[in-house]
């Protein structure tokens, strides 16, 4: 017959301890990720950048007829003329920003 080597096992207390451990990387982990995508989608202004641009286009061309404004999304936009000189304000919540148009 063949004999049969003890072989020393972890107990049930150090595996269950190196599990707990696993599981707490991976949940630091995984809320590091979130808040990394959750800032990066919360940062994004590409829509609204593109909705100023179109704007900007219409102004410029005299296809809109100021003073404009307008909600986009969650953004308000207002177009005013002021001292012969277009503004262009766009704001949500707290953050406000505005620029001035170029007329030829």
């Amino acid at each position: 017959m063949v004999i049969l080597k003890k072989i020393r096992a972890a107990t049930l207390i150090e595996t269950l301890t190196a599990s707990v451990l696993i599981i707490i990387v991976f949940m630091i982990a995984s809320l590091s990720f979130n808040n990394i995508f959750s800032n990066h989608l919360s940062g994004d202004r590409s829509a609204i950048e593109n909705r100023i641009k179109e704007l900007e286009y219409q102004v410029l061309h005299q296809n809109i007829k100021l003073p404009y404004t307008e909600d986009f999304d969650t953004w308000e936009i207002e177009i005013t003329t002021k001292n012969n000189t277009h503004i262009l304000k766009y704001s949500q919540k707290e953050n406000t920003y505005e620029k001035q148009l170029i007329t030829p």
